[in-house]
């Protein structure tokens, strides 16, 4: 840990160990064999602040080659650009995201995907309406043509956002778009281990020399607290899609994340992939006031 109905049972498990052989430590060499010898001759002789044996030219001479000719200055990484979102209409009223809550998902996504500094909204239910086939269409990456021409697509890194009916935040970050994969009697799961689930809680806070504020909500402040759940490696139930609902995480029959079609009900249990607590809080099952993905570089 960093700090709705469920259609379809959830699979179960997949889950090497590496033995490396360590190479035989190289033997003295003359010039170390001679410094123990004359570390133990000065034992013997009790002789260890002797000038001739302890401030004598050869001496000297293997100290400084040990001693490093200078210091390695240690550079901390100049700081990133505040984060500019685009994509919201003038007409959106529901805006889920802030500079604010994106900034902490920012810092858990892979370093390279940190560097960029634009966000862009590919996907908003009050934008674009409830369906969870032009979620899927919308998040699809831009087609790029490579130096040969050929139609290629450029992953970028996706975040979920979903707004419950009881106010709370909570969503995703994804290493590729969601998107269903056809198989055959199979589930097919994808992503990796960068993904995770995230979600968020108000507190209120009292404000410094407010003796009242207990007992009011004057003097208080709401503060919104973030938590993470990294990908734990127990499964790799990370991503599995179909064209009647959305989820992230299984194991022991049960998703992290789901949310149907119509993006009206969603379920969030505890899962082996992501360790996580229910997002939305106490209840695992919510109803859904707004979704967005958004879409980093």
């Amino acid at each position: 840990m960093v700090d709705r109905r469920e259609k379809s049972q959830s699979p179960g498990f997949r889950s090497d160990n590496k033995t490396t052989e360590e190479r035989p430590r190289s033997s003295f060499t003359s010039l170390g064999l001679a410094a123990a010898f004359m570390g133990q001759l000065r034992r013997l002789s009790g002789q260890h602040n002797s000038p001739s044996m302890g401030s004598g030219s050869g001496n000297s001479s293997l100290n400084s080659s040990r001693r490093p000719s200078h210091e390695h200055a240690v550079l901390d990484p100049p700081p990133l650009s505040p984060l500019e979102l685009v994509g919201y209409s003038p007409r959106t009223k529901t805006r889920l995201l802030t500079p604010e809550l994106a900034e902490e998902i920012r810092a858990l996504v892979p370093a390279r995907h940190q560097l960029y500094d634009t966000w862009t909204l590919v996907y908003s239910l009050e934008q674009h309406g409830a369906s969870l086939a032009t979620l899927y269409s919308n998040n699809a990456p831009p087609p790029t043509y490579g130096g040969s021409e050929e139609l290629t697509r450029h992953r970028h890194g996706l975040v979920l956002v979903i707004k419950d009916r009881g106010h709370r935040l909570f969503g995703a970050y994804v290493n590729e778009h969601f998107h269903t994969i056809a198989v055959t009697g199979s589930r097919r799961y994808y992503g990796n281990g960068d993904c995770f689930l995230w979600t968020t809680n108000l507190t209120k806070e009292r404000v410094l020399g407010d003796s009242n504020a207990l007992e009011s909500s004057e003097g208080t402040h709401e503060q919104l607290q973030f938590k993470a759940f990294p990908y734990t490696g127990v499964n790799d139930f990370v991503i599995y899609c179909t064209p009647q609902f959305l989820s992230m995480g299984g194991g022991d029959g049960h998703y992290g994340l789901w949310i149907d079609d119509n993006l009206e009900h969603g379920v969030s249990n505890p899962s082996l992939t992501f360790g996580n607590e229910p997002l939305s809080g106490s209840n695992s099952t919510f109803d859904i006031v707004g979704v967005e993905v958004w879409r980093i570089g």
